[in-house]
């Protein structure tokens, strides 16, 4: 399934990615540090969702309470919580 989460205190303002059978595909960050985020991009492809959160979770960026990583980790939280 296709997702976007729009950012909240990054540089990238949103994160378009999927997910398939509990996997994390075509991570798309707008916005934010070209190079680094196809890094992250890349890296994460196709890793379990689970994996990514306990990586990347927590990451601050420039003395800021959140980074690029983090955001994605927020939102991969945000889609797995149950809705009430």
């Amino acid at each position: 399934m296709h997702y976007t989460y729009y950012t909240s205190g990054t540089c990238s303002t949103a994160i378009d990615f999927d997910i398939e059978d509990g996997k994390l595909h075509n991570v798309k960050y707008t916005g934010g540090c070209n190079g680094n985020l196809q890094g992250i991009s890349r890296l994460v492809e196709g890793m379990p969702v689970e994996t990514v959160i306990a990586k990347l979770e927590g990451i601050s960026c420039g003395g800021g309470p959140t980074s690029c990583p983090d955001q994605l980790c927020k939102a991969l939280r945000q889609i797995m919580l149950p809705q009430k």
